[in-house]
């Protein structure tokens, strides 16, 4: 075995961790929407396509609510 086939094993192996790395992360991103607080934050994707004085908010804040 030279050092050829030794890169290309490597290569081989590091691409396919890395491959298996972003669709861990991928299916992560889509199965835990919610953060810590339960706030789900895909919920203000549309804001910048939303923003019309008429439109509706896309969250309620009642008056009670403290900051």
């Amino acid at each position: 075995m030279d050092i050829a086939q030794l890169q290309a094993y490597g290569y081989f192996v590091l691409v396919t961790m890395l491959v298996i790395i972003l669709y861990a992360y991928i299916y992560h991103l889509y199965t835990a929407r919610k953060d810590a607080d339960g706030i789900d934050y895909e919920e203000f994707s549309n804001i910048a396509l939303h923003d019309d004085i008429a439109d509706t908010p896309v969250s309620r804040i009642s008056k009670t609510q403290e900051k």
